[in-house]
């Protein structure tokens, strides 16, 4: 048996939580366009008889201008420690640049781990272009391995999910064989809802958006779930709810139906908005919101 943890790290919105989703081989880290989207460590755990890989989705580590932003990047740090191994993700259609050579520097370089490297997105790279980033993937550091994969089509999935488990050490499995994640249910809710607000939103909002399951409760038929989302300002309370609450109905409804795919069963969905001025850069806001 072998098993071990192994952290997927990078910047912003190279894709690192639809590979970690495609690695599991179904949604355990909500997805969008947005830049860091993912604010927590997201575990996605793969067993088979012989293996168990725990995959650890970090946040985007950038330069932070919040306190949220800060605690971030802190995050990124506590979830590399003590790893088996790492992967870096670049974004091979914006290119390999300064912000990959930060990542390594900051988050890999201290470590001895085994380290791969993801050049992610080559779908959307025409002709020659992989390449040169491929090149400039290999030269950020000490790679064991440099991949060119799709993590939306799933082009080389299965060749780094190979890589990944010969570097892993002998031991037994950590987590119950059925277990695809150890994120709380009312964690998992939550982002569900996020994930929704993310795409329905302006360009200023989604930052600010957080969001908190306030209770669960299960009936015989139906799971009634009420949900507040947390917003920086009263423009931005008013840009969630949209004219007449459309924009917020169109939320709970993608969200609701997630939750139903989620759950296995119908849910009743709850969702109103409050405002909590600066909570990105309140620490005491930062704690009561589970960023701890």
């Amino acid at each position: 048996m072998r098993s071990g943890i192994v952290a997927v790290v990078g910047r912003p919105n190279v894709g690192k939580s639809t590979l970690v989703n495609a690695l599991v081989g179904q949604k355990v880290a909500i997805v969008s366009d947005k830049p860091q989207t993912t604010r927590k460590g997201i575990r996605g755990i793969v067993t088979t008889p012989e293996v168990q890989v725990v995959f650890v989705d970090t946040p985007g580590f950038h330069k932070p201008r919040t306190a949220l932003g800060s605690r971030m990047n802190e995050i990124v740090g506590e979830l590399t420690d003590g790893v088996d191994a790492i992967v870096h993700v670049v974004d091979a259609a914006a290119g390999v640049g300064r912000g990959d050579a930060f990542v390594y520097a900051e988050q890999l370089a201290p470590h001895t781990t085994a380290k791969l490297c993801v050049v992610n997105k080559i779908d959307a790279v025409r002709g020659r272009r992989e390449v040169p980033e491929l090149q400039a993937a290999s030269e950020l550091g000490a790679f064991d391995e440099v991949v060119p994969v799709s993590a939306r089509t799933g082009t080389n999935v299965a060749v780094l999910y190979d890589l990944i488990v010969q570097r892993l050490p002998e031991g037994p499995a950590t987590y119950p064989a059925d277990e695809v994640t150890d994120s709380p249910l009312e964690e998992r809710l939550a982002e569900l809802v996020r994930e929704q607000a993310l795409a329905v939103t302006r360009e200023e909002v989604p930052h600010s958006i957080a969001v908190v399951v306030d209770d669960v409760e299960e009936e015989e038929r139906l799971t009634r779930i009420h949900a507040t989302l947390v917003v920086e300002r009263d423009s931005q309370k008013g840009i969630v709810i949209g004219h007449g609450g459309q924009t917020l109905k169109t939320i709970g409804t993608r969200a609701r139906e997630e939750m139903e795919r989620l759950l296995g069963a119908k849910v009743f969905l709850d969702l109103r908005v409050k405002v909590v001025r600066e909570w990105q850069r309140n620490p005491k806001a930062l704690q009561r919101l589970g960023f701890r």
